[in-house]
């Protein structure tokens, strides 16, 4: 206690919070918790919603209907609301978020990869897999799944910056991972509270949050150029 809410200096880069604690070690076990939750998320999201937009946009008929009107109900709701509503019913924590996270993350890889797989379905080389024989899971898998991948790793690059940002508000709103846990959206929080005096405990976890997002956009902006992607 010592040492609490001292300003930027030779021996803490970015000051010191409320109890003393070094913000540049917070903020880079905070970006340990914001990258493990982006991995975590898109981990699972994505084979979901791969799967379902497969599914739909290459067998299509009933199947395509039922599964793109679920799809359609998600993308209705807006991801930060939808996300508030779960984490109002459940208990705030990282698993939680988790979830939340990722409940509002899969039709966005469904939609994506639908709209590429119902395109590719007339495609030459799809009816040549057809005509031999071959079934349905090998030509989804085999065939089409291999030209989603070029726009399903630009967008997982482009939206771990995304997952950082609503995390962050989540842990923001106090919905999040919670004290005295690490949190960039926690910490900005914490220190909005002291503006504009102790300025540094909320300007370096926003910048961090900037940095990391910008970083996230450099990164896919590049692999889209690279892969040869649509915007």
């Amino acid at each position: 206690f010592l040492n609490n809410n001292r300003a930027p200096s030779a021996r803490n880069w970015m000051g010191t919070d409320l109890v003393g604690r070094d913000i540049f070690s917070r903020i880079l076990f905070a970006y340990q918790i914001s990258l493990t939750l982006g991995v975590v998320v898109l981990a699972i999201a994505v084979p979901i919603g791969t799967m379902i937009g497969l599914l739909a946009g290459y067998i299509g008929g009933w199947l395509e209907m039922i599964l793109m009107r679920i799809v359609d109900v998600f993308l209705s709701i807006p991801p930060l609301v939808l996300a508030i509503a779960m984490m109002g019913v459940l208990e705030p924590t990282l698993t939680n978020a988790m979830l939340a996270v990722t409940a509002m993350w899969w039709p966005w890889y469904a939609r994506l990869v639908y709209s590429i797989a119902r395109g590719e379905r007339e495609e030459g080389y799809v009816l040549a897999a057809e005509v031999i024989g071959a079934g349905a899971g090998h030509i989804a898998f085999r065939e089409i799944l291999p030209n989603c991948l070029p726009a399903i790793i630009t967008k997982m690059t482009l939206d771990m910056g995304f997952v950082i940002i609503i995390a962050s508000s989540l842990s923001f709103l106090g919905l999040g991972v919670q004290p005295p846990t690490a949190d960039l959206g926690s910490m900005v929080a914490e220190g909005a509270r002291y503006l504009p005096d102790s300025w540094w405990l909320t300007v370096f976890p926003g910048l961090a949050i900037l940095v990391a997002v910008f970083g996230f956009n450099l990164l896919g902006d590049g692999l889209r150029d690279v892969l040869g992607v649509d915007e």
